[in-house]
């Protein structure tokens, strides 16, 4: 799989509730880096194994049911693409909704994830009632 492959299987597999098919798709050494982490939050994961240990319980509190507004952005380098996406659902504590924007940069080389940028707000997380880690 190419990087942008790479970005549609890792959503098919986020709406699958699939968090450990997700981490699957990490090269044994990548990367996942949340840029606008807060002080109390990992920044940087490394490693197909800490991925999916941070995302082992993530559909304990997010069910994720859509994922909208989906534009893949083709850099200069074909190992990299920058997708901008929305993923909605429900909290499953609360049942309350959940609507998220991010925008990942990801790179891939030999059908792995090397490094996975997510930009995501944890400040919007928190007016919603979701503390956790990465969605996609």
């Amino acid at each position: 799989m190419n990087a942008r492959e790479i970005v549609d299987e890792a959503l098919r597999l986020v709406l699958a509730h699939d968090m450990a098919g997700f981490a699957d798709l990490w090269a044994e050494d990548g990367v996942l880096e949340f840029p606008f982490a807060t002080p109390d939050r990992q920044r940087r994961l490394v490693g197909r194994h800490a991925v999916r240990d941070h995302l082992r319980d993530y559909t304990d509190h997010v069910a994720p049911e859509e994922v909208t507004a989906l534009t893949v952005h083709l850099t200069t380098d074909p190992e990299v693409v920058v997708a901008e996406f929305e993923i909605t659902g429900r909290l499953v504590p609360t049942g309350a909704d959940y609507r998220m924007g991010y925008i990942a940069v990801v790179t891939a080389r030999d059908g792995e994830i090397t490094r996975y940028r997510d930009y995501w707000s944890p400040a919007a997380a928190g007016e919603i009632g979701f503390g956790g880690g990465a969605a996609a």
